[in-house]
C-alpha cells in the first residue's frame, strides 16, 4: 500500500497542518451528534466544561486509538504527504485518529494483508457498540496547573459540523509508512501481538510490535 489516493474518499479541502486546540461551537454539534441524545451531551459540556466525555463510536466516527510515538508518526504522514487527518486527540498516552464509519471493522482485515504490517505496533480499533473518551471541549477549561501539557486533548480539534473522516485506505497507508520510519530509525520488528477490536474484545487479527535492537 502505498498510495492514498487508492481511496475513494475526498481529501480534505484545507491544506497544512491545522493549529487549533479547541473545539468549535460546529465541531461540538458534530461530536454530539454521535451520542442517541445529543441535547443531553451539550447539558453535560455547559456543566462540567473542564471534564472528558465518553461518546459512542460506530455512528458519527469510529476511532483508531494507536501508542503515542507511532500515532504521532501517523498523523505527521498525513499532514506531510498525504490527504490530512480528521480529529485527532491524544488521551492517556495513546493517539486517537477520528476515522470514517467502518474504519475498526476493515482496518485490521487491510493490515492483514499488508507486508508492513509486522512493524505496525498494537491498535485498537473503536467501532460499533464501543465508546471512547474524548477530550474537554476548550484547553483552557482545563486544570490551572500548566507545567505540563494535559494527559487528555485535542491535536487537531473539529471545527465543521461535518469534517472530512479518512478511510480505511488512507489510515492503512498512514500505518505503512510510519512503520517505515520506525524500522529506518533504529527499530526491529518483535514477537506477534494482536489488533484487537477494541478494549475488552478478543483479538482478530495478528499484526507485530515494535522493540528497540
Amino acid at each position: 500500500m502505498s498510495d492514498w489516493q487508492s481511496d475513494t474518499s475526498p481529501a480534505p479541502a484545507s491544506p497544512g497542518f491545522p493549529t487549533a486546540s479547541y473545539v468549535t461551537l460546529a465541531g461540538a454539534d458534530w461530536l454530539a451528534s454521535a451520542s442517541a441524545r445529543p441535547g443531553a451531551v451539550r447539558s453535560l459540556w455547559a456543566q462540567r466544561p473542564a471534564a472528558p466525555s465518553v461518546l459512542p463510536c460506530g455512528t458519527a466516527f469510529d476511532v483508531i486509538n494507536a501508542p503515542a510515538l507511532f500515532g504521532r508518526r501517523m498523523v505527521d504522514r498525513l499532514w506531510s504527504d498525504g490527504p490530512g487527518s480528521g480529529p485527532v486527540a491524544a488521551h492517556q498516552g495513546r493517539i486517537l485518529l477520528f476515522a470514517a464509519p467502518g474504519t475498526a471493522q476493515r482496518l485490521p482485515a487491510l493490515l492483514e494483508w499488508e507486508e508492513w504490517a509486522a512493524a505496525v505496533p498494537p491498535l485498537l480499533c473503536h467501532g460499533s457498540g464501543d465508546a471512547v473518551t474524548v477530550p474537554p471541549l476548550h484547553p483552557c477549561a482545563g486544570p490551572a496547573d500548566r507545567s505540563a501539557p494535559p494527559a487528555t486533548r485535542w491535536l487537531v480539534a473539529p471545527d465543521v459540523r461535518s469534517p472530512w473522516l479518512p478511510g480505511p485506505d488512507v489510515l492503512l497507508w498512514s500505518c505503512v509508512r510510519a512503520a517505515r520510519t520506525d524500522t529506518g530509525a533504529g527499530y526491529a520488528i518483535g514477537p506477534e501481538r494482536p489488533v484487537r477490536a477494541a478494549s475488552g474484545r478478543a483479538p482478530e487479527y495478528a499484526a507485530t510490535a515494535l522493540t528497540s535492537r
